[in-house]
């Protein structure tokens, strides 16, 4: 009888796997599945290069600039030819509340920019009332005032308008921008920048647009990329900002137009706000807002301490094709200590604007 048992559990402990290893796997099969449940918004980042293919890529242009360099021989560096006489400039964009940024776009530009155009609502992305921030702080851009075309969308003068989404209502602003265009009295062979108001090309840029012929009609231009403040350099995937050669029936756009783009041809700052109830707002604003998924995301403390370390606002992973992307830029962004190859009037200022450079992390709480 005992040799029987023996036997038979002899036979049993055959059925247990010898090795750790399923139960390993099992146990953190469990884990990652229990944190995605968790935390829901790194799904679609986490296996995107799963399910989604990366656009095509750009043909990126090389963009040639040094001081005192004369503007011909640039031309000519970039395979184009110089002009007798500099194109007109128009800058068109849409604005929220970016004001310093603004401030700094509007004087780094100032002598090679004709006409500034400039929309701003009376409602966010998402529908929420809000001022008319510019208008309200138009004293602050009296420099600009010979030059500046605005103009203001107010679709909660009609109490009749029908609920739009985030992307609807921005899509609807975009296409406001045409107005300005048309009273601005842009003609063919005018520049034309479409951007929004953070995305801010280089004076040289803006140069070698206005003093070469043979540009193409749209070119995307590459922006560096940070987040915050200058302090946290992201990458160069800023694309959507175009210049573009006036002509019948062109529209303001901020999508993608074509496949070339100017390597590194200005700044792109992002969530670059003086106080930290500029954030909230934004975060409440913009075509995303449905990334605050929860209410302490708008804790004041809390975002503080994201903007000092470089984290991210909604706790999400980085949006990439590739999984080794994905993990390049996983954590917080990298601090740079370089101020060199930023706005001039901004390094002029430096006290004015100690925020957005290196070491100024500190958000001023109102």
């Amino acid at each position: 009888m005992a040799r029987k048992l023996f036997h038979t559990f002899s036979n049993s402990r055959r059925l247990i796997p010898r090795s750790p290893l399923p139960f390993l796997l099992l146990a953190i099969a469990y884990t990652i599945i229990a944190l995605l449940l968790l935390h829901r918004q790194y799904l679609p980042s986490l296996f995107r290069p799963l399910w989604d293919a990366p656009p095509r890529p750009f043909t990126r242009l090389p963009h040639f600039y040094a001081e005192n360099v004369s503007l011909p021989l640039l031309c000519r560096l970039h395979g184009w030819s110089p002009r007798p006489i500099p194109r007109r400039v128009f800058d068109a964009i849409l604005f929220s509340n970016e004001l310093d940024l603004l401030e700094i776009r509007y004087h780094s530009l100032l002598p090679f920019v004709d006409h500034f155009l400039l929309i701003e609502s009376n409602s966010t992305f998402t529908g929420l009332p809000k001022p008319l921030f510019f208008l309200q702080n138009v004293h602050r851009f009296d420099f600009v005032a010979d030059k500046l075309v605005y103009g203001s969308f107010k679709p909660f003068s009609n109490p009749r308008s029908p609920p739009y989404t985030p992307f609807h209502m921005e899509s609807i602003l975009r296409s406001a921008v045409n107005s300005l265009l048309r009273k601005s009295g842009a003609a063919f062979g005018d520049i034309v920048i479409m951007a929004d108001a953070d995305e801010i090309p280089s004076p040289h840029t803006v140069q070698l647009l206005r003093w070469c012929d043979g540009i193409p009609t749209v070119l995307h231009l590459e922006l560096r990329h940070y987040m915050y403040s200058f302090e946290f350099p992201v990458d160069f995937s800023s694309w959507r900002a175009t210049a573009n050669v006036y002509r019948t029936g062109i529209s303001y756009r901020h999508s993608r137009r074509s496949d070339l783009i100017l390597a590194d041809a200005g700044w792109h700052c992002s969530f670059c706000f003086r106080r930290i109830e500029d954030f909230v707002f934004k975060m409440l604003a913009y075509s995303h807002a449905d990334r605050v998924r929860l209410q302490s995301f708008l804790d004041r403390s809390r975002i503080q301490r994201i903007i000092c370390e470089g984290a991210d606002l909604f706790d999400m992973l980085p949006e990439e094709y590739s999984f080794k992307e994905l993990i390049k830029k996983m954590g917080p962004i990298p601090r740079s200590a370089s101020a060199v190859h930023l706005p001039r009037y901004l390094i002029e200022n430096a006290e004015r604007y100690r925020f957005l450079l290196p070491g100024g992390c500190l958000r001023s709480p109102e």
